[in-house]
């Protein structure tokens, strides 16, 4: 049996960091570590605001021992701040991750929401209630960012492990075919 994957995962945002960490294995019932929104102020500016979310994101990292940190892939939007606030979140998660020695995963949110729903094109609703199935909550955790973050880190261990196992079993196709 495989051992479970702890995984930290982040809906990065300027405003509030959807923050989940969820521990599992592919076939095996989930459980939900950890789920928190890092929230700053709008009339801080910027790099305050972004040292607020590293140490944040320091804490968790120190704390939950994840064995990797999945990030939501930042897409374009029409606001450009907006854009702006989000991928400079994500590069703080992504920093701190690598300061620490953890792996970085990225994942669109079409591809979370097809890991958890099974349609890439599910919406907020059904993400919610799948995320509060394959958890066992009782509700869906609030704001949005929260229920997110958890729906991120289910889709890197249903899909990291999948990625995995095809890594190393390509790796060993390889090793196998030089011995020849």
């Amino acid at each position: 049996m495989r051992s479970p994957t702890r995984v930290l995962a982040v809906d990065p945002g300027l405003t509030r960091l959807g923050l989940g960490v969820v521990q599992g294995s592919v076939g095996r019932p989930l459980e939900m570590v950890h789920v928190d929104v890092l929230r700053t102020p709008a009339d801080l500016d910027t790099a305050r605001r972004l040292h607020r979310l590293e140490q944040g994101l320091e804490e968790a990292v120190r704390l939950h021992r994840p064995h990797v940190v999945a990030v939501e892939r930042v897409f374009s939007q029409n606001n450009v701040s907006t854009v702006m606030g989000t991928a400079q979140a994500s590069a703080v998660a992504m920093l701190v991750a690598a300061r620490h020695g953890v792996d970085v995963k990225l994942h669109t949110p079409s591809e979370v929401k097809a890991a958890v729903t099974g349609s890439g094109r599910a919406d907020k609703a059904q993400v919610a209630a799948m995320v509060v199935r394959l958890l066992r909550l009782a509700e869906a955790p609030k704001p949005v960012d929260a229920t997110d973050a958890l729906a991120l880190a289910i889709c890197q261990i249903w899909r990291g492990g999948a990625q995995n196992r095809l890594q190393q079993a390509h790796a060993a196709a390889q090793r196998k075919e030089s011995l020849r």
